[in-house]
Parts: C-alpha cells; structure tokens; sequence
C-alpha cells in the first residue's frame, strides 16, 4: 500500500488528509491540538485514518510554530551584528511613515534591543568592491558575548552583502567557529539577497527569532516519525506556497512562517482549476483565526514581500489576511455593546459547549444554541457538543446585555461575519478587486456554517465548499508543487540594459533552480522555471514584478518594448493608471523552480445513499424553521434551505432562500440570494 498524507496543525485541531495512491480514496479526520506537545495531536490524528506510518509514501505538514513564537512573542534571544556605524538601521526602519495619519499609532517594538546590537569593522560599496576588510576580532568579539550571555542565535546583516556576501561569509564561519552548532548564525544575504538595508535585517532578524523554535520542533517530529517507521522524507509548507523537505526548512526557518494557512490557499488553486474558474476568495475559519487569500487568474496571489506584525519581510509570500475570528473566537460586554474576538478559548478549555471547563459564550455556542450544529456528530461525531452549557454560556451574556438570549447568539454570529466581510474587503475592494466577481471557496472547520452569510455581506452569488472542507488546508498541501526561489539584484536603467547580459544571469539562475530541485528529489521531467523581473519607472521607489517568457527573451529583438508594455499594463491593473513615455529601470531578477508531483483527485463524497439524521428547530433571522440535518456522504441533486450538512470535518449550513447541489467533483455548490 501506498498512501500520500498532509497534516494542517491549527490552534484547536489538528488536521490530516491521507491519499490512498492505489484506490484513489480519499480519507480525512481531525484530532484536538495539543498545544504542550504537539507531536501528540499529530500522531493521535493520524492514528485516525491509517495505522503504519511506513505505508505512507509522501508525508508534507503545515506549521505555525515559527508564526505563533513571534505573536506570542517566545522566540529566541538574538544579538545582532551590523557593519561599523549603520547599528541603529533597525531601530530607525522607515520612521512612522505607513501610518501617519494614524495618531495612536505606535511602531511595534523590534525583536532585538538596540543593547543587543553589535558592530563589525570593515566596508563594502555599493558595488559590492571591498573599501575595508573585515574585522574579524569584532566578529570573534560578538561570538564570545553571544556565548557567554546565552543567546539563542547571531544574526549578521553587513552593507552591501546583497552584491558581495564575502565579508558575511567570513563572519559566519567565525561565528560558527566560536558557537558552534548550538547557536543558530543567520546571514541576511542567505534570508533576502535584495537591496533595502532595513527590510533586509528585519529579515534576517525574524529568520534567527522563529529559527530556534522550528528547527526544534522539524528536528523532533523527523525524528518521531522515524521511530514509527516514516521512511521519506517530511516536506513542509512555505509561505510562497511551495514545498520544500525538512532538512531545507531547517536551514532557512523563515520560509515556514505561514506554513499552515497558505495550504488553504493552494487548496484554493485546485479547486478553481477543477471548478474552471480563474478567480476565487479563500476563507479558512478555524477555531482560533479567519485567513482571506485570493486566487487570481488560476494562481496563488503571491508578493515579493510582505509586514507580520509590523516587521517586514522580503520573501516570496502568499497575500494573506488574518484576522482573530474563528469558531472558539469569545463573546463579550464592553461599553454596554457586544464584541466578538480576538481574544479565543482555543483547545483548552475551547467553547463551553466542548464540556472541558469553559464558561465563556464563544462563536460556536452560538452557533449551538441556534441550532445550527448537531450536538451528536460534531466533528464526525469525535466530539458531543454539551447545548446546555452553550445555552447557559450564552444566556449569562445576554442577560449582561438586557438581551433575548436567541437574539444575542443571532448577534453574535452577525458581529463575527460583519468581521469577516471586512476582512475579505481587505484584500480586494481596497485594491480595486469587485469580491462580487469572484467564488468563495469556505473551508476550516467553521468556515462552511457561515459562509452563505458573509456572501450575502458581499454582494458573492456562489460558495463552494469542497469535501472535508476541514481538513482542506491539509489536502491544498498534496496539490502544492516544491518551489524553490533565487534571486539576483540587477539595477539597470533602460538606456543601459544589455539584454544578453540579463539573458545570461537568468540561464544562471536557472540552473540554479533546477539543481536545488534536483537535491530535493524532484525527477528531471517534472522540473520547470519561471523568470521574471523587478521594474519601476525611474524615480519610484517600489517595484512591480513583470513575468519573462523564458530566460532567453531578453536576448531577443524588441524586449525593451515588449516588457515596458506589459509594465504599463501591470501598473494600470495595480495603480489605476500608467505613463506609457516614462523611462523605466530594472532593479530585480527573479527565478522561481517548481517540481510537481501527480495531482490527487478531489475528494468526494462516498456512494452511499444521503441519510437524514433528523429534523431540528433551527434560527433564521429571528424566525424559528424546522430544518432537515444531512449527512453529506450521498448527497445528491438539489437541496433547498434551510438545511445541515453535516460531515467529518465541518458544518455547512444552507439558509433559507439558498439553493445548494453537488457537482461532478464532489463540491458543494451554493447558490446565495443577494
């Protein structure tokens, strides 16, 4: 036997899709996270759908240890070393310009105080020729004090490294001399070889906070699979939404930093291609958060950088938008007005309706005591919901409200969807995107029970929700494809460009590319690369990322005109206008390898006969409808709401006036009255 396995490790469940290679069967099934081991959560969700780890023949997971270490602030203690005179470059960044309009602004505070910042004698110049050498003793000193005072990891950001890493490669074998393996050495020009001196460092800094945590947690759970008899190699998630196998995110942790939500996003991709549809908005509620990315034109929606939590970051990266709103997300008073989140009960004790020790009204109590849950087979029936402590959770607050406990539960959904819809709004009307134009593709374990409504929010006439739509992030990580990113800083103004030379650095990354996907075990003919190239008009300070054809085009008659169009057209599409006649500059190479593996079918439906658990009183708008509960498996033909589809993972709920179906792959199509 032959099974292909993906695990998505939320804040409240832990998620595991395994693909069975021979038959084509897909299975799914969650087990609650455990946050003080969560190995544990892991291997008991895993135990759920198969028994032998040495059947399985590609394992990949999704982890948010790095991304929880910096919003919990419990990363490692880093000391950095700067070239002589530039050690306030990140303490200073870029001031407080991003919001300075904002007056209770304040900037977040940097990972590493400025008593921990150390300099390093010598210089390069802007291109990269050597002025003065290396300081090694200042090196050598920085390596001692990092020793001696118990730092976690040394990270190194010199000037002009990005052109001539020489003078970082020589500090870092020092480092490692004086350190040895148990302190992490992060070189910036290894994390972000781009230009930006602060974004560089802020790159480098995060990579040696979030490294110590993942390394320990990728470290430990190879090791614990091959005591079970794993015997492939474990790939993790990047936040490009790529693959890449352990042993290389242990080297650069930072790619991992969200590992987990982007497996929603790739699931996305899929789903759009099977759907034949160019554009969709992903939403993935969870238990703890609510996570928007979009598919564009059949791809992911990737950025050369991004801010977390205030820190930029350079590094390709899904356009993800989080905020604190997901099944577990509490309810409260402040100011006489009801609020919702960020604030989530989490695994332990979670909802009051888990019947672990939680009294505080969460988002599913109320779904709970509105009825649109069956308390008997939540989860797939893993898990029996306690209505008389959600009702209770749930009637406490309302009375703090002077409220009818029903319409308090009703509001408390609406808050979190309002919540939501504004989320989505994020990522597409302020950027000029119309949502109406797109599918919502409703995924997570709460995701489906409140997707028709933030549509109706939105003005969207379709939702999609796939089979196991909990366990869909994890099933998006089997459709991902290993990706490997290079770059190559190529500042050229028009007027000087020589294609042949740009051709040249493009053939070079290429092979670049390729070998890395050759090391992580990609056959030769499933191996390809995309090029592409940083411009802007001259005097802009960001940049646009323009696709090349080929690493050859820009050898060829006419390139300069070609790509100076396709800049106008991208700049028209991102900003609502071009200059056609400006000049422009080139500032960036980028390669992108992808190795693909075979595509799993989606997951359908089983061939039994749809069975209807029974009917409930169910709240709408108010209004109490008696309501027909599904199980999914044999759902067929036309479903007219109000309904409960319930299913191993997830809870979809179809409200009155919404018309739902299943089509050939097995995705619940809904039809939303706006």
């Amino acid at each position: 036997m032959s099974y292909r396995v993906a695990m998505d490790i939320g804040g409240t469940f832990t998620d595991v899709v395994c693909y069975d290679d021979t038959t084509g069967a897909v299975t799914a099934s969650k087990a609650p996270t455990t946050p003080g081991d969560l190995a544990e959560g892991v291997f008991a969700a895993l135990g759920r759908v198969m028994d032998d780890p040495s059947e399985i023949s590609f394992f990949v997971h999704g982890t948010t240890q790095g991304l929880n270490a910096l919003l919990e602030r419990k990363g490692a203690r880093v000391l950095l070393l700067a070239s002589g005179g530039a050690r306030d470059v990140y303490r200073i960044a870029r001031g407080n310009r991003d919001r300075m309009f904002d007056l209770r602004y304040r900037k977040p505070e940097p990972l590493v105080p400025r008593r921990d910042v150390m300099e390093a004698g010598g210089r390069l110049d802007y291109r990269g020729r050597e002025l003065q050498p290396l300081d090694e003793e200042s090196v050598r000193a920085a390596g001692r004090r990092a020793r001696a005072e118990g730092f976690d990891a040394v990270s190194v950001c010199l000037l002009f490294s990005y052109v001539n890493p020489d003078h970082e490669l020589r500090a870092g074998r020092i480092l490692r001399e004086e350190l040895g393996d148990d302190v992490l050495v992060v070189l910036s020009h290894e994390v972000a070889r781009e230009w930006r001196e602060y974004e560089r460092t802020s790159s480098a800094v995060l990579e040696a906070y979030t490294g110590p945590v993942v390394r320990r947690y990728l470290a430990g759970i190879e090791r614990r699979f091959s005591e079970r008899g794993l015997g492939v190699p474990v790939h993790v998630m990047q936040s490009s939404g790529g693959l890449v196998n352990a042993s290389y995110a242990m080297r650069r942790p930072l790619q991992t930093l969200l590992s987990g939500p982007v497996g929603g996003t790739m699931g996305g991709v899929a789903a759009a291609r099977l759907l034949g549809r160019d554009n969709a908005i992903c939403i993935d509620m969870g238990g703890t958060s609510f996570d928007v990315s979009l598919v564009v034109d059949g791809r992911p929606d990737v950025s050369a950088e991004a801010s977390i939590e205030g820190h930029p970051v350079l590094m390709p990266i899904v356009n993800l938008h989080t905020i604190g709103a997901g099944g577990g997300s509490i309810a409260y008073a402040e100011a006489d007005a009801l609020r919702v989140g960020p604030e989530s009960a989490g695994a332990d004790p979670g909802p009051a309706c888990y019947g672990r020790g939680g009294t505080r009204a969460t988002v599913t109590d109320a779904n709970a005591a509105l009825g649109r849950v069956d308390p008997a087979w939540f989860a797939g029936g893993l898990m029996t919901l306690d209505a008389e402590a959600a009702g209770a959770a749930v009637a406490e607050l309302a009375g703090r409200l002077r409220l009818d406990p029903l319409e308090l539960a009703e509001g408390v959904c609406a808050v979190a969807n309002a919540k939501m819809a504004q989320a989505i709004r994020t990522l597409t009307v302020e950027h000029g995107v119309e949502p109406r134009e797109f599918a919502l593709v409703a995924f997570g374990g709460a995701g489906p029970m409140h997707a028709a409504f933030i549509a109706r929010e939105l003005g969207i006439s379709e939702v999609v929700v796939p089979r196991f739509p909990g366990a869909f992030s994890a099933w998006g990580m089997l459709e991902a494809d290993v990706r490997r990113d290079l770059t190559d800083p190529y500042f050229r103004p028009r007027d000087v460009l020589d294609g042949g030379d740009m051709s040249q650095r493009l053939v070079a990354l290429e092979r670049e590319a390729l070998d890395a996907l050759d090391a992580q075990g990609v056959p030769e003919e499933r191996r390809r690369v995309e090029h592409a190239v940083d411009m802007r008009y001259e005097g802009q300070d960001y940049t646009l990322t323009i696709p090349l054809r080929d690493a050859t085009e820009p050898a060829q008659a006419g390139f300069l005109e070609c790509v100076a169009a396709r800049y106008a057209e991208a700049h028209t599409s991102r900003y609502g206008h071009a200059t056609p006649e400006a000049p422009v500059e080139f500032v960036m190479l980028r390669s992108t390898g992808f190795g693909s593996f075979p595509r799993t079918a989606a997951p359908a439906a089983g061939a039994e006969a749809p069975q209807e658990i029974g009917v409930r009183d169910v709240i709408f708008d108010g209004e109490v409808h008696r309501t027909p509960v599904l199980r999914r498996a044999g759902l067929d033909g036309e479903l007219a709401g109000p309904a409960i589809v319930v299913e191993e993972t997830a809870t979809t709920v179809v409200p009155p006036g919404c018309l739902a179906s299943v089509d050939d792959n097995g995705f619940l199509i809904m039809k939303v009255n706006t």
